[in-house]
């Protein structure tokens, strides 16, 4: 006797959908750093602050990113609306990213985290080092 089949759970609302509340959705300020926390999306967005480039260009600027982790990383941006992604049908294939308004209207607070981390780098790297050394 095999179970009996559950119907597949329909999406989740999205804000603005009629008949939702504000638990229905995931916290904003986690559900927006875990897409961009990761450990490539800023370094991607902070290069595309450079203006329009082509996937191997980018590949080249990040440098220690494989090309499987730049595809997933640059889809996942462009799902959520930061990046666009143009294809031109030539052979071989050209295709460019760039920021959209979105991903714009992110530049501001990418740069203050940017700056931050440059001024207290150090500070972060000694204190790391003070609690790595046994007492």
């Amino acid at each position: 006797m095999t179970a009996p089949q559950m119907p597949p759970e329909p999406p989740p609302a999205m804000p603005g959908d009629a008949g939702t509340s504000p638990f229905d959705h995931p916290c904003p300020i986690r559900d927006v750093l875990n897409r961009i926390g990761d450990q490539w999306s800023l370094l991607i967005l902070q290069a595309l602050t450079q203006g329009t480039l082509r996937f191997n260009a980018l590949h080249r600027e990040l440098g220690d990113i494989s090309r499987q982790m730049l595809s997933r990383t640059l889809k996942k941006l462009e799902a959520d609306g930061f990046v666009q992604r143009t294809l031109y049908p030539e052979v071989p294939p050209r295709v460019e990213y760039t920021l959209t308004a979105l991903g714009h209207s992110f530049l501001p607070p990418l740069q203050a985290l940017v700056e931050w981390a440059d001024a207290h780098h150090l500070e972060i790297c000694q204190s790391r080092r003070r609690m790595a050394t046994p007492a």
